[in-house]
């Protein structure tokens, strides 16, 4: 069972999960404001989230072994065919479900975004992940829109001329988070192409670490680091100000480890250090999504 977990990634999956639910009900429901899921409707869509995210996952698995040419198994208990049909199941699930909750709310082509992500996974395991950049990209981009789907599905269909400009704002919020989740991801992704430079070298993988080198990139994802910090302090100045107990949240749970982040990456070198900078981004993120409950306390 803990290789299958690994397969699809799934604490990564559930830190998605944790974030839905974050904006569901720290941003949507205190404010009372147009919705078009309930309770269920938004277990569905998460469900449909998680089935898609795993396929994806358990594709890129699937063809870095390939990639690397040894022949085995994956996580040392899952065939490459078992993988290959969870990979299926998960996909045609996930699929079938954004064709149902489309339908539920009247707007059948938002069925096509799973679609789109499905395929998108698949193409980026096949052939994207050898594009400088893109290989960083694109991952970076599928976790910002597993954020945004919830206000395409939950937020859109339900605007009005009346509620237009609320349902803006909060929108507006999603997006806010979604760019920081892009960011956050990216730079993620390129502490893990450090972690691999040797295998990816191995199979002929270009990334920006082999191109750069390993010294240079861990110094531009410190330089990069600056981005999410900035736009924190912003956006502290801009919504939080007024709210003490939020300013110290953010500044001690957000900003503190994205600084601390910053330091260490210009010196990291170990694959340890590495992999405990990578751990951080992930706890950055968890953090990120709690403080989506603080604006109840904050739009007043």
């Amino acid at each position: 069972m803990l290789s299958y977990l690994k397969l699809i990634k799934f604490d990564n999956l559930l830190i998605i999960a944790f974030a839905q639910l974050c904006i569901k009900y720290g941003l949507f429901a205190p404010f009372n404001i147009a919705i078009t899921l309930n309770g269920l409707g938004i277990a569905i869509l998460m469900i449909a989230t998680f089935c898609i995210a795993a396929a994806g996952n358990i594709i890129i698995e699937i063809y870095n072994q390939e990639d690397t040419g040894v022949k085995g198994l994956l996580y040392d208990s899952i065939t490459e065919k078992s993988a290959n049909r969870l990979f299926i199941i998960f996909n045609i699930v996930g699929v079938l479900i954004g064709f149902y909750l489309a339908n539920l709310i009247d707007r059948p082509g938002f069925a096509a975004l799973f679609i789109v992500i499905s395929g998108v996974f698949y193409i980026y395991a096949s052939y994207l992940k050898e594009i400088l950049v893109l290989k960083n990209f694109i991952p970076a981009l599928l976790a910002a829109l597993s954020l945004i789907v919830l206000g395409i599905f939950d937020l859109l269909p339900a605007i009005t001329e009346k509620n237009r400009e609320s349902q803006t704002v909060i929108f507006s919020i999603i997006l806010d988070y979604s760019i920081f989740t892009f960011i956050i991801v990216l730079l993620r992704e390129l502490v893990k192409d450090c972690l691999h430079i040797d295998r990816d070298h191995n199979i002929g993988i270009r990334t920006i670490p082999i191109v750069l080198g390993k010294n240079r990139t861990t110094k531009l994802i410190g330089v990069l680091t600056l981005l999410p910090i900035f736009s924190i302090v912003y956006y502290i100045y801009t919504y939080l100000f007024s709210n003490s107990k939020a300013v110290i949240f953010v500044l001690i749970l957000i900003v503190a480890p994205l600084l601390y982040f910053m330091i260490k990456s210009f010196s990291a070198e170990s694959d340890k250090q590495l992999t405990r900078l990578s751990l951080l981004l992930k706890i950055i993120l968890f953090t990120a999504s709690i403080s989506l409950l603080f604006y109840q306390f904050v739009l007043v």
